[in-house]
């Protein structure tokens, strides 16, 4: 690792104790820089690809192919007045925009991008990953009660029930991962993966995947900025860099969801093929390809109701998620019991066929399809 190289030559020279600030400051502004970055590229990539989707053009005008559009947005945002209104908490309305912002950034912090690109290779890696991502509903209820507003209130609240709700399938259906690999460790979750574990875990992967994509309110779970009821949510009372913070913490959760989506259920940097370094660069590409299909789906489905929304959750992905664990620990005792190796064939076939017909059937039978949105 570049870091730990640059580590080991400043302990020749410097305290132990300044190398390591010196290594950890160079690692934060590093995971900085490509946070900015892939914020900017995904931003420019989603209304280019949802202006084809709507059958309209993009952004074309700042810079070839409208590439300058974020850089623009960015300097307009930053030269925006700054208003605070006179009933807000003012410490609280100032905090609120950096809690949101803050932990999607620290999720990179343990994310594989290939073996010697980690800043921390935790053993607990995804117990953190659960930690800090549940920080962020702190920061949108910061910024509803501390704005004095009732419509930011009131998605404010809208926000608590959606992580608690969402927040327990999506942890769920990470066990089925951690019971194949037996560690908590990113990094090993992804060096256990010679087949990508959405072939082996079909029903969990796409529980994780809508759990995730209702947790950074990506449309159709964007119920919190439903413009039509509460004008803009939470962050209604916010303008100029604060906003952007909010903006920027929002695209930030969606990047975070798709890294973590690559990384526990498509091999991580892996190529299917054998070896392609570097893998980074693969590892980003799927993450990518991961993005665009939330904001696909962003582009195609209307918004749910209240009732439709919290019900997906409860009645839908949450007996998804058991039936995933209950299913992915059957068949590990029984293929250790007959002495087979981890998942053979048959069991792929059987899971994906379980959850095809649970896909199918589940929402006939207990009446959860979505139904009509009126509007």
């Amino acid at each position: 690792m570049i870091l730990k190289r640059l580590l080991d030559w400043l302990a020749g020279y410097w305290p132990e104790w300044a190398a390591y600030v010196v290594v950890g400051l160079v690692g934060i502004m590093v995971l900085i820089a490509f946070f900015l970055t892939m914020i900017m590229v995904v931003i420019w990539l989603e209304r280019k690809l949802i202006g084809r989707f709507q059958v309209r053009w993009g952004p074309n005008r700042a810079g070839p192919w409208g590439i300058l559009q974020p850089i623009a947005d960015a300097i307009k945002v930053l030269t925006k007045e700054d208003i605070v209104p006179d009933r807000a908490d003012k410490w609280v309305h100032l905090l609120a925009p950096v809690v949101a912002f803050v932990p999607p950034l620290l999720i990179f912090a343990v994310i594989p991008f290939q073996p010697d690109a980690i800043l921390a290779d935790l053993n607990i890696g995804i117990l953190y990953v659960v930690a800090v991502g549940s920080i962020a509903v702190v920061g949108a209820f910061m910024a509803g009660w501390g704005s004095s507003n009732k419509y930011s209130l009131i998605s404010a609240m809208r926000v608590a029930a959606q992580m608690v709700s969402y927040e327990v399938p999506l942890v769920l259906s990470i066990i089925g991962v951690i019971l194949v690999v037996g560690s908590l460790s990113m990094m090993d979750i992804v060096n256990r993966q010679s087949l990508p574990f959405f072939l082996m875990q079909p029903l969990g992967f796409l529980v994780f995947f809508l759990a995730a994509a209702a947790e950074v309110n990506r449309s159709p779970f964007d119920l919190l900025e439903a413009e039509s009821e509460i004008i803009a949510g939470y962050h209604v009372e916010y303008s100029g860099m604060k906003f952007a913070l909010f903006y920027l913490g929002e695209y930030g959760h969606a990047l975070a969801a798709s890294a973590l989506v690559t990384a526990l259920f498509l091999g991580g940097g892996k190529f299917p093929w054998g070896a392609l370094p570097p893998s980074f660069i693969w590892f980003l590409a799927k993450m990518v390809l991961v993005f665009c299909v939330l904001f696909w789906i962003r582009s195609t489905l209307p918004r749910l109701r209240v009732d439709q929304f919290t019900g997906f959750a409860w009645k839908f992905l949450f007996p998804m998620s058991l039936i995933n664990i209950f299913l992915v620990g059957t068949e590990l005792w029984w293929a250790k019991e007959m002495g087979w190796s981890l998942f053979p064939w048959p069991f792929l076939f059987l899971n994906w066929a379980i959850a095809g017909m649970l896909v199918l059937v589940w929402p006939k039978l207990f009446q959860l399809g979505v139904g009509r949105v009126e509007v």
